[in-house]
Protein backbone atom coordinates (compact mmCIF):
# COMPACT_ATOMS: atom_id res chain seq x y z
CA UNK A 1 0.00 0.00 0.00
CA UNK A 2 1.28 3.49 -0.67
CA UNK A 3 -0.04 6.48 1.05
CA UNK A 4 -0.52 9.93 -0.37
CA UNK A 5 -0.80 13.07 2.56
CA UNK A 6 -0.99 16.66 1.74
CA UNK A 7 -1.81 19.85 4.21
CA UNK A 8 -3.90 22.04 2.58
CA UNK A 9 -5.39 25.34 3.77
CA UNK A 10 -9.13 24.42 4.56
CA UNK A 11 -11.56 24.89 2.19
CA UNK A 12 -14.22 25.54 4.91
CA UNK A 13 -13.03 28.43 7.00
CA UNK A 14 -10.69 29.61 4.81
CA UNK A 15 -7.75 28.39 6.69
CA UNK A 16 -9.29 30.40 9.98
CA UNK A 17 -10.40 27.67 11.95
CA UNK A 18 -13.42 29.04 12.97
CA UNK A 19 -16.70 28.41 10.57
CA UNK A 20 -19.64 31.28 10.17
CA UNK A 21 -22.45 29.36 8.42
CA UNK A 22 -26.24 30.53 7.87
CA UNK A 23 -26.75 30.34 11.85
CA UNK A 24 -23.92 31.81 12.95
CA UNK A 25 -24.44 35.55 13.38
CA UNK A 26 -23.91 38.76 14.79
CA UNK A 27 -20.23 38.61 15.39
CA UNK A 28 -20.43 34.70 16.11
CA UNK A 29 -18.67 31.58 15.31
CA UNK A 30 -17.74 27.81 15.31
CA UNK A 31 -14.54 25.72 15.47
CA UNK A 32 -14.62 24.72 12.09
CA UNK A 33 -15.72 20.72 12.76
CA UNK A 34 -13.52 20.49 9.13
CA UNK A 35 -9.84 21.29 10.34
CA UNK A 36 -10.96 20.87 14.05
CA UNK A 37 -9.76 24.66 14.62
CA UNK A 38 -6.38 24.64 12.94
CA UNK A 39 -7.00 26.05 9.75
CA UNK A 40 -4.91 23.25 7.92
CA UNK A 41 -6.61 20.33 6.86
CA UNK A 42 -5.15 16.93 6.92
CA UNK A 43 -5.84 14.75 3.51
CA UNK A 44 -4.58 11.17 3.83
CA UNK A 45 -5.34 8.31 1.37
CA UNK A 46 -3.76 5.15 0.81
CA UNK A 47 -4.60 3.05 -2.29
CA UNK A 48 -2.79 0.24 -3.86
CA UNK A 49 -0.80 1.52 -7.14
CA UNK A 50 -1.89 -0.14 -10.65
CA UNK A 51 -0.32 -2.00 -12.63
CA UNK A 52 -2.86 -3.72 -14.62
CA UNK A 53 -7.00 -4.15 -14.93
CA UNK A 54 -8.31 -7.26 -12.84
CA UNK A 55 -10.79 -9.66 -14.14
CA UNK A 56 -14.12 -9.56 -12.62
CA UNK A 57 -15.50 -13.46 -11.98
CA UNK A 58 -19.00 -13.68 -12.80
CA UNK A 59 -19.49 -10.95 -15.86
CA UNK A 60 -21.15 -12.44 -18.50
CA UNK A 61 -22.02 -8.80 -20.65
CA UNK A 62 -20.90 -5.20 -20.59
CA UNK A 63 -23.35 -2.30 -20.75
CA UNK A 64 -22.05 1.11 -22.04
CA UNK A 65 -24.65 2.55 -19.42
CA UNK A 66 -27.51 2.06 -17.58
CA UNK A 67 -30.15 4.40 -18.13
CA UNK A 68 -31.72 3.72 -14.90
CA UNK A 69 -33.71 0.47 -14.84
CA UNK A 70 -33.37 -3.53 -13.51
CA UNK A 71 -31.04 -5.81 -15.61
CA UNK A 72 -30.48 -9.59 -15.90
CA UNK A 73 -32.18 -12.07 -17.50
CA UNK A 74 -35.31 -13.77 -16.05
CA UNK A 75 -38.48 -15.98 -17.61
CA UNK A 76 -39.01 -13.43 -20.39
CA UNK A 77 -35.76 -11.97 -20.99
CA UNK A 78 -31.85 -12.53 -21.74
CA UNK A 79 -29.18 -10.23 -20.46
CA UNK A 80 -28.57 -9.58 -24.67
CA UNK A 81 -32.09 -8.08 -24.74
CA UNK A 82 -30.42 -5.03 -22.67
CA UNK A 83 -28.26 -4.55 -25.76
CA UNK A 84 -24.54 -4.30 -24.58
CA UNK A 85 -20.91 -6.57 -25.71
CA UNK A 86 -19.56 -9.65 -24.21
CA UNK A 87 -17.39 -9.18 -21.40
CA UNK A 88 -14.68 -11.03 -23.60
CA UNK A 89 -15.50 -8.25 -26.54
CA UNK A 90 -15.63 -5.23 -23.93
CA UNK A 91 -11.89 -6.72 -22.44
CA UNK A 92 -10.91 -6.75 -26.02
CA UNK A 93 -11.29 -3.64 -27.17
CA UNK A 94 -13.91 -2.18 -25.32
CA UNK A 95 -15.58 -0.69 -28.24
CA UNK A 96 -19.31 -0.92 -28.22
CA UNK A 97 -20.57 -0.86 -32.14
CA UNK A 98 -23.84 0.78 -33.11
CA UNK A 99 -26.81 -1.49 -32.10
CA UNK A 100 -25.29 -2.05 -28.55
CA UNK A 101 -27.40 0.09 -27.25
CA UNK A 102 -30.20 -0.41 -24.53
CA UNK A 103 -32.56 -0.43 -27.76
CA UNK A 104 -35.67 -2.66 -26.24
CA UNK A 105 -36.49 -0.69 -23.28
CA UNK A 106 -35.15 2.94 -24.71
CA UNK A 107 -35.38 5.45 -26.72
CA UNK A 108 -32.57 7.40 -28.17
CA UNK A 109 -32.79 10.51 -26.38
CA UNK A 110 -33.16 8.14 -23.07
CA UNK A 111 -30.37 6.26 -23.89
CA UNK A 112 -27.85 9.25 -24.95
CA UNK A 113 -28.75 11.90 -22.12
CA UNK A 114 -26.89 9.09 -19.96
CA UNK A 115 -24.30 7.56 -22.45
CA UNK A 116 -23.25 10.55 -24.73
CA UNK A 117 -25.47 13.69 -24.19
CA UNK A 118 -23.94 15.20 -27.30
CA UNK A 119 -25.68 12.66 -29.73
CA UNK A 120 -29.12 13.03 -27.78
CA UNK A 121 -31.49 14.35 -30.44
CA UNK A 122 -33.72 17.55 -30.26
CA UNK A 123 -36.65 16.53 -31.84
CA UNK A 124 -39.58 18.33 -31.68
CA UNK A 125 -41.78 15.59 -31.70
CA UNK A 126 -40.15 13.79 -28.48
CA UNK A 127 -42.22 15.00 -26.32
CA UNK A 128 -42.32 13.79 -22.95
CA UNK A 129 -44.03 14.91 -19.29
CA UNK A 130 -41.39 13.16 -16.46
CA UNK A 131 -40.55 10.30 -17.68
CA UNK A 132 -38.81 9.15 -21.61
CA UNK A 133 -41.36 6.46 -21.10
CA UNK A 134 -44.23 8.74 -21.07
CA UNK A 135 -43.69 9.98 -24.63
CA UNK A 136 -46.65 9.00 -27.14
CA UNK A 137 -43.60 7.73 -29.47
CA UNK A 138 -41.98 5.06 -26.79
CA UNK A 139 -44.01 2.27 -27.81
CA UNK A 140 -42.52 2.41 -31.59
CA UNK A 141 -38.80 3.36 -30.26
CA UNK A 142 -37.89 1.77 -32.96
CA UNK A 143 -38.89 4.39 -35.69
CA UNK A 144 -36.43 6.78 -33.31
CA UNK A 145 -33.68 4.73 -33.23
CA UNK A 146 -33.59 4.14 -37.24
CA UNK A 147 -33.47 7.89 -37.79
CA UNK A 148 -31.41 8.63 -35.14
CA UNK A 149 -28.80 5.80 -36.37
CA UNK A 150 -29.58 7.79 -39.79
CA UNK A 151 -28.89 11.04 -38.48
CA UNK A 152 -25.55 10.07 -36.80
CA UNK A 153 -24.28 8.31 -39.93
CA UNK A 154 -24.79 11.40 -41.64
CA UNK A 155 -22.52 13.72 -38.65
CA UNK A 156 -19.78 11.07 -38.97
Amino acid sequence: MKIFEVKEKCSQCDGTGLYVGLAERDGASVVCSHCKGSGCFEFKHEYEEFSSRTIRKGIKRVLQNNVGIVVGSGDNCKLEDFGGITYKEWLNDGKFPNGSEMRNYSCPAWWYQCSDYDKKPNWDECIFGGSFSSCKHFCDKSKCWERSDNELKLKR
